[in-house]
């Protein structure tokens, strides 16, 4: 048997990747420059994603989630969350941020 990494294990990073994907074409499609504006984006990200991974921190100490080992990459950071967690709540909110101002931009160009 083989020691490395199955392909079950990168399931959590396909989904992010498929995230990223699926919201990062916005930026150049509808010219949002959310990206070209990394500061304001990491002000907005940052404080919240403090926050749950705290809370995350919490319900994986309070036993009251927790991680399928065979989806993950088996790589963990401070107080027993994944790589993928981390990731998770750094994407996620700037796949949000993304499709909010890809919205915005849309229907401010469909009034005109």
């Amino acid at each position: 048997m083989s020691q490395g990494l199955a392909l079950e294990n990168w399931s959590y990073v396909a989904m992010l990747l498929f995230v990223v994907l699926g919201s990062w074409w916005l930026e150049f499609a509808f010219n949002i420059r959310v990206l070209r504006r990394p500061r304001l984006a990491l002000t907005a990200i940052f404080p919240v994603s403090i926050f749950f991974l705290i809370w995350d921190a919490f319900a994986i100490n309070q036993k009251h989630w927790n991680f399928d080992n065979n989806q993950m990459l088996g790589i963990y950071g401070p107080f027993n969350i994944p790589l993928e967690e981390y990731l998770f709540f750094f994407i996620i909110p700037l796949a949000a941020l993304l499709t909010l101002e890809g919205v915005k931009s849309l229907m401010h160009k469909v009034k005109k």
